[in-house]
């Protein structure tokens, strides 16, 4: 059913700050998108002349409408849960392990192969998590490298990674969330929003940093990494949370090619699907151009759900003949994977109803724009605000996917009114501090799971790993005020001032902070 947006005035806004305001409190996020969609959808019902009892009738049609929309995500992100659990269970991830292990000669080789192998599994966070970890725990383990360290490694590699990889989960969501009227592609957005994405980009690149150079560590990190060193590993809670896939058991015959294979052929048959359907071959111009222009015109979720589907077929025709696993445990596998993203489709459902809300019945993208408009705010801030604003109610909440369905309609809406050049900037900016505050929330899904995947106490790897990521937000944050004052030059001018003056800075303040944390324990 449609329904026509119509003018609330301060009400529009009063959806999403609900969400905010119970998510803050309860720490429940289905909870407080669930009553956040209510209280929309009661307000539309009231000032639209519909009547109280209309409210439940708009809540599922909205949520009917939004899933429909948005189904062929869905079944990606199913078919992605199905593809990591039958990996998983076929032993590649296991193979690589034992593989590594026998080439790695020191801590660095040891770091650097759980960040690269962290790196390879982009298609989604808690594949990543629980993967990497069970590989390369005995790994570091071996060469003194605390579980605290690992955890580490392991976390800044999900999400930070998977906000970036246009064929990922995340991706998906992004995409999911841009609005159909805007005047780019979800898609087109996503990929532009990449070089713009500074706690991404920047996270990625200290975790490589303090790989290499292994005796940088400070703060809370640097007195685990001394622990280690003296031989005292503490494993992690048994209490920790688990998941279906860290529940399957490896298969002893698979390869580590069981495990490059499939990731290899999601890729291409992804990134395929996404230039046919996006008309490549009846396009015009050089190649770049002609591949932009495909991406932005693509069906990202049919081309991800076909990728998602191809990738099982090749799983399937690769393990079963050769018995790495058995056909009944291929299909039980594909049935746990499934399972293990029921938690984040149901968030992603629930961000897209609450968008709904705001974007298409109460007008609240308009509404704020006319207030930022009216008030004279300096725009050259807008990143940097959206930044904070992002990373606060993601640390709160614990999930980067409900604070996007939140706030990406709201800051689209607003640049395209008060400032159209910034609008790829803020949404770089909504990524950024929704991805920082995931990385570090001790409500995060990632954040349990990292820990849970290094056998690290749970407590000590959200202890350890705060000062870090503050250290790469702190540095977002002038990072993204500099992108404000340098936008009206154009964007591709702003990000070649932003990005390296950003590296520049996290690179003194990691070459300091190490000599600080010396200096203090020598007195």
């Amino acid at each position: 059913m449609e329904f026509e947006a119509i003018q609330v005035g301060i009400l529009s806004i009063v959806p999403p700050l609900i969400a905010i305001a119970f998510a803050l409190k309860t720490r429940e996020v289905v909870f407080s998108l669930l009553l956040g969609i209510l209280s929309g959808t009661l307000i539309y019902s009231i000032a639209s002349g519909l009547g109280v009892f209309a409210t439940i009738h708009i809540t599922s049609d909205l949520l009917v409408t939004k899933v429909g929309e948005n189904a062929s995500m869905l079944i990606f992100l199913s078919m992605l849960g199905a593809l990591v659990a039958v990996v998983t269970r076929a032993g590649g991830s296991r193979a690589y392990g034992l593989w590594a292990s026998k080439r790695l000669k020191s801590a660095r080789g040891a770091s650097l192969s759980t960040v690269f192998l962290g790196l390879i599994f982009f298609i989604d966070d808690y594949f990543n998590c629980l993967t990497t970890g069970t590989i390369m725990r005995p790994v570091t383990d071996s060469y003194k490298i605390s579980r605290e360290k690992l955890a580490y490694l392991i976390d800044s590699t999900a999400a930070p990674i998977s906000i970036i990889a246009p064929v990922s989960s995340w991706a998906a969501a992004v995409i999911s969330y841009y609005p159909v009227q805007a005047e780019m592609s979800g898609m087109q957005a996503f990929i532009s929003s990449i070089p713009m994405n500074l706690y991404a980009l920047l996270t990625i690149f200290m975790i490589f940093w303090l790989s290499l150079r292994q005796q940088d560590d400070y703060g809370p990190m640097r007195r685990a990494q001394i622990r280690a060193k003296e031989g005292q590993v503490e494993p992690g809670n048994k209490e920790e949370k688990s998941d279906e896939i860290a529940q399957i058991t490896g298969s002893g015959k698979g390869l580590v090619l069981d495990m490059v294979i499939p990731v290899f052929f999601l890729v291409l048959f992804c990134i395929t699907a996404m230039l046919f359907y996006g008309g490549f071959h009846e396009t015009k111009g050089s190649l770049g151009e002609r591949i932009f222009e495909a991406f932005g015109h693509t069906d990202a979720g049919l081309a991800l759900s076909l990728g998602g589907f191809g990738a099982l077929l090749v799983a399937f025709f690769l393990f079963i003949p050769r018995k790495v696993i058995k056909f009944s445990e291929f299909f039980s596998a594909i049935t746990a994977g499934i399972k293990s993203m029921v938690p984040p489709i149901i968030i992603l459902a629930l961000a897209w109803a609450i968008s709904g809300v705001c974007r298409d019945l109460l007008s609240t993208g308009p509404y704020v724009a006319g207030l930022v408009e009216q008030s004279n705010f300096p725009v050259m801030l807008i990143p940097a605000i959206m930044f904070a604003i992002a990373a606060g109610l993601s640390f709160a909440t614990g999930t980067s996917w409900g604070t996007f369905g939140i706030l990406i309609p709201i800051v689209t809406s607003v640049c395209v009114v008060v400032a159209p050049w910034l609008s790829i900037t803020a949404l770089s900016a909504v990524l950024a501090g929704a991805v920082f505050g995931d990385h570090c929330s001790p409500i995060s899904d990632t954040t349990i799971l990292s820990s849970t995947g290094a056998q690290c106490k749970f407590i000590n790897h959200v202890q350890t790993q705060i000062p870090y990521a503050a250290t790469v937000a702190t540095v977002c944050f002038v990072g993204y005020i500099i992108a404000g004052s340098t936008s009206t030059l154009g964007y591709g001018i702003s990000v070649a001032i932003t990005l390296p003056t950003s590296f520049a800075m996290l690179t003194l303040t990691l070459l300091i902070l190490p000599k600080i944390a010396k200096r203090i324990s020598q007195e």
